[in-house]
């Protein structure tokens, strides 16, 4: 379902003249050829699954957000600027994150369910938090809250 709807966003974006937007979602669709391939040569599968397709739509926007560290350290406003856009396009497909507000909530209920009182308790916490809200969950964030709440 998630590459049908990445295929119908090129189409549109192509025919609408959109060219970051083309030139982003023909590098996911590329990505996307890459790793089909590899998994029928692997003996796998056919064709990668929705949840590897999040998986590798995350680490693209991961891998910008580190190209945007590096282009303002170098002044470079202009390729931040592109490289944002390109983000806001990738992150168009993903499931939206869990607000600071949210983990906090969701962090509180985890350890009260835990009964977690110590930081080493933090681990536990974590994996319970990825169990519920694994698309969702902005995992340094959640780390944050939780050390906080059991330091």
């Amino acid at each position: 379902m998630l590459r049908e709807r990445l295929q119908a966003a090129l189409k549109t974006a192509s025919a609408s003249g959109d060219e970051r937007a083309a030139a982003t979602l023909r590098l996911v669709m590329a990505a996307l050829k890459e790793r089909d391939h590899s998994a029928r040569d692997s003996g796998a599968q056919e064709r990668v699954e929705d949840e590897e397709i999040l998986a590798m739509l995350r680490d693209m926007v991961e891998q910008r957000r580190q190209e945007i560290g590096r282009c303002e350290s170098c002044a470079r406003v202009d390729l931040a600027e592109k490289e944002a856009e390109e983000i806001g396009i990738l992150e168009s497909f993903l499931p939206p994150r869990l607000s600071e507000a949210e983990i906090d909530a969701a962090a509180e209920e985890a350890i009260r369910t835990l009964g977690a009182t110590r930081l080493k308790d933090c681990g536990r916490v974590i994996a319970t938090l990825k169990e519920q809200f694994s698309d969702q969950l902005d995992l340094a964030c959640a780390k944050r809250i939780v050390c906080e709440k059991l330091h």
